[in-house]
């Protein structure tokens, strides 16, 4: 495996070491995983808009009212 080095403020570094020993991870393993989904194209604008579209055609939609309207709740007969 690799090593890289990169600059960062050292004050965005220490609030991501924080957040990183919180969620019982490093930095080193939130960097990884940063990469490798933009190695993936995870973070591709044009794959997610894909995906999105797919799934909004698997959705069934009605355009029928889902209650009758207020002309119907009152044209009813009152229950006695």
């Amino acid at each position: 495996m690799a090593n890289m080095t990169i600059a960062v403020d050292d004050q965005l570094l220490r609030a991501a070491r924080i957040k990183a020993v919180q969620q019982g991870t490093s930095v080193n393993e939130i960097c990884r995983q940063a990469i490798e989904a933009f190695a993936q194209g995870a973070g591709d604008t044009e794959a997610r808009l894909a995906r999105i579209k797919a799934l909004a055609k698997k959705v069934r939609v009605s355009h029928e009212p889902l209650w009758p309207g207020r002309e119907a709740l009152y044209s009813e007969p009152a229950a006695r």
